[in-house]
């Protein structure tokens, strides 16, 4: 055991000592990063920045390249790290290149003058609380790459209206727009993120906050899933394009200020309680592709007076109608 002891101590000296040599931290054109050596790669970091402390270095305008140059070696900027730009309340501006692929928690958290950003198609992350607190934020235009959107991503972006979801996305953490109090219209083009199946607590009212009044549903949607819409009472208006094919059991339950729906063709089933108390619903068009309309399905429509089955549905499930006076 004693002899391995000195044998032992020397591996642990040589890997950190590989460690640090492949690690260097620079700044070029006054951006902050660490470089890998190995890799040849560059993350955007905040070298300046005191957590909980008042010194920031960013302002302005941000334009993070492609690549830099350092000691004759040339780095691809591959990520922005997490807290990078966290409270630099100056910064109005920042140009993220088409080589990032990651962007940290907290990157631009309290960026309150940041007013638009664009995030590129090679970002694949969005990490959360990224842009939290971005209250001056007006437009975001999210990646035709991005496959994840961290919890509280967005939160507190209150000067968002309108949000487009690509259809790369394929997780949406709860709470990503929570306190995004003028966010009245999500277009999503994302069939993952309405097909699959939510709970009561992971509906898109807790994603987009229950105050978004229109969704817009891309082409690329096949299926709206269980629960997809649950309890979103501000919702009056919501497009079904003619791909969607199923509406899950109580996709739109409980939302009492949609006034119209229009079921396309394509449609083939309804299911169990999917408008279960839409109270101000007055109209519904069901489409002549529907087969089967669930349980409950318009159970407390009491603002319907009149409703057109067409002779493609074969079943109609228990009190469907139940309380539709």
């Amino acid at each position: 055991m004693k002899n391995l002891l000195p044998k032992l101590f020397l591996l642990c000296l040589l890997a950190i000592t590989w460690h640090t040599a492949s690690a260097t931290r620079c700044e070029v054109d006054g951006i902050d990063y660490d470089l890998d050596t190995d890799t040849y790669e560059a993350t955007v970091i905040n070298n300046h920045a005191i957590i909980n402390l008042v010194e920031y270095k960013y302002t302005g305008s941000v334009t993070i390249p492609k690549t830099i140059t350092y000691r004759n070696k040339t780095y691809r900027v591959t990520s922005i790290r997490s807290y990078a730009f966290q409270n630099c309340d100056g910064l109005t501006e920042v140009n993220i290149p088409n080589s990032v692929t990651f962007i940290g928690g907290y990157a631009f958290q309290n960026c309150r003058s940041l007013i638009e950003v664009s995030i590129p198609n090679s970002v694949k992350i969005i990490g959360s609380w990224a842009f939290d607190g971005c209250s001056g934020l007006t437009a975001v235009n999210i990646g035709n790459g991005v496959t994840t959107i961290g919890e509280y991503a967005f939160r507190a972006c209150s000067g968002l209206t309108a949000v487009n979801i690509p259809n790369s996305v394929t997780n949406i953490e709860e709470d990503a727009f929570y306190g995004c109090s003028n966010l009245t219209t999500v277009t999503i083009n994302s069939n993952t993120i309405l097909s699959e199946s939510y709970s009561s607590n992971s509906s898109l009212k807790n994603i987009f906050g229950s105050q978004v009044r229109e969704y817009i549903l891309g082409e690329d949607v096949t299926t709206i899933g269980e629960y997809a819409f649950y309890s979103c009472r501000d919702l009056t208006e919501v497009n079904i394009p003619n791909s969607v094919t199923t509406i899950g059991q109580s996709a739109f339950s409980g939302c009492s200020g949609l006034t119209a729906v229009n079921i396309p063709n394509s449609v083939t089933s309804i299911g169990s309680s999917a408008f279960n108390g839409c109270s101000a619903l007055t109209a519904v068009n069901i489409g002549n592709g529907v087969t089967s309309i669930g349980n409950y399905a318009f159970r407390g429509c009491n603002g319907l007076t009149a409703v057109n089955i067409p002779n493609s549905v074969t079943s109609i499930g228990e009190r469907a109608f139940y309380n539709c006076i």
